[in-house]
């Protein structure tokens, strides 16, 4: 249910405010400086397994990445899943870069948004490959298909009409969804996708007519400076106009907010609503984004502008190793949705701790920030270094609390 703060004009600066990469480190890190003063009700930090845990993700890059050559963090390394590069093959049959970029948005943006916790459940099978495939890289292969086969309008279009007309049948017929195949959230991705296709149906200008997901590119490389684009740029223009799409809930001055939240600390620190911004998916959208501009030429500039993203397999590796811990022994137990005061904490504590993290990853691997950015950290890295850690720790590879997934968030 969505809960409109105040109608003021002011009010709807504050909210434009929210809805840059600039408004989350501080938010969050008036969180964090409450686990350091032991003030927080949830979790407490322990700052001398920071080390161990670096040394872990180092162990987790140089096995996955001997030569350091770590690629960004996005939706296309899940394209890749079982070491078939999918997107590759269909790449090379686009003579027209412009038309290749289009369409690596149409399939980045609607995958990205279907890329939300599927559940310990379920499983896609590929009928070429044979290979079985779950949690986001089950996802990722099940969209790529449904887009090759026109399932979001024309083969490698995401069609304004289309995603209108998408019903929880159809995605799930392409999702291989049965009554023993359950995917978490089924419906909540498919509103998604129907809101996205509203709001391209609604935005000529920026989206063409007929709308097009894909004709975002064209107003990104619009906004080029001697083809250069900064990162937060990109973020900024996807939280504007993709905004409308999430799910009602917190609303500052009539705009949307998304994937903003409450905390009590941050209310405490600053005098103000306490309300706490992660923009994860938005966040991950933007990272998936960066590849098929760069590919058109274009140079992505403050890429950690950007944050490590609040999710259960960063978090639960600060978890799993004992960075955080629970105060209640009973909370990995209690089922636990987005707006719940401990998975506020835990996702605030989760990016400004995946920033000192990097600090000693890039350390102990002799590089720096600038040539070995959070969205290479993220991949090579605190991400797969999460997963690993839970699959040693519970069957199934779970995250280390109860989450309960609406298909929007996590």
């Amino acid at each position: 249910m969505s809960e409109t703060l105040t109608t003021h004009a002011p009010d709807q600066a504050a909210a434009a405010a929210l809805l840059t990469a600039g408004a989350i480190r501080p938010r969050c890190a008036l969180v964090m400086a409450a686990a350091e003063a032991g003030r927080l009700t949830h979790f407490a930090f322990h700052p001398e397994r920071l080390d161990d845990t670096a040394d872990f993700v180092v162990e987790t890059i140089r096995a996955r990445y001997p030569d350091l050559a770590v690629p960004y963090h996005s939706r296309w390394r899940h394209f890749e899943a079982g070491g078939v590069d999918r997107w590759r093959v269909t790449r090379d049959g686009f003579a027209d870069p412009t038309a290749r970029a289009r369409a690596g948005f149409d399939l980045a943006i609607v995958s990205v948004l279907l890329d939300a916790g599927a559940g310990d459940l379920w499983r896609y099978r590929e009928a070429a490959t044979g290979l079985e495939l779950a949690r986001s890289e089950g996802l990722a292969v099940a969209s790529f298909h449904m887009m090759a086969e026109g399932g979001f309008g024309a083969p490698w279009h995401a069609d304004a009409a289309a995603l209108q007309a998408l019903d929880d049948a159809a995605l799930a017929g392409f999702f291989q969804v049965t009554a023993t195949n359950k995917l978490v959230g089924l419906d909540g991705r498919v509103a998604l996708l129907r809101r996205l296709g509203a709001v391209v149906a609604q935005n000529p200008a920026m989206f063409g007519a007929p709308g097009r997901v894909g004709h975002l590119f064209d107003h990104l490389a619009g906004q080029a400076q001697g083809g250069r684009l900064s990162a937060a740029r990109v973020l900024e223009m996807v939280l504007r106009t993709l905004g409308p799409i999430w799910p009602s809930r917190l609303s500052l001055g009539g705009v949307a907010l998304g994937d903003v939240w409450r905390h009590p600390a941050v209310r405490a620190q600053d005098a103000s609503d306490g309300l706490v911004p992660f923009h994860k998916l938005s966040q991950w959208l933007t990272y998936s984004l960066l590849e098929p501009l760069e590919a058109a030429g274009l140079t992505i500039t403050e890429l950690d502008a950007l944050t490590g993203l609040p999710e259960y397999r960063n978090g639960g590796l600060l978890l799993d190793l004992g960075v955080l811990t629970c105060k209640d022994p009973t909370l990995p137990q209690r089922p636990l949705s987005a707006g719940d005061e401990p998975i506020v904490e835990w996702r605030a504590l989760t990016v400004i701790l995946l920033d000192r993290l990097a600090e000693r990853v890039r350390l102990r691997l002799g590089v720096d920030a600038a040539s070995f950015p959070l969205a290479k950290l993220l991949e090579g890295g605190s991400w797969a270094a999460g997963r690993r850690i839970a699959a040693q720790r519970r069957p199934g590879g779970g995250p280390p609390l109860t989450i309960v997934s609406d298909g929007t968030v996590f």
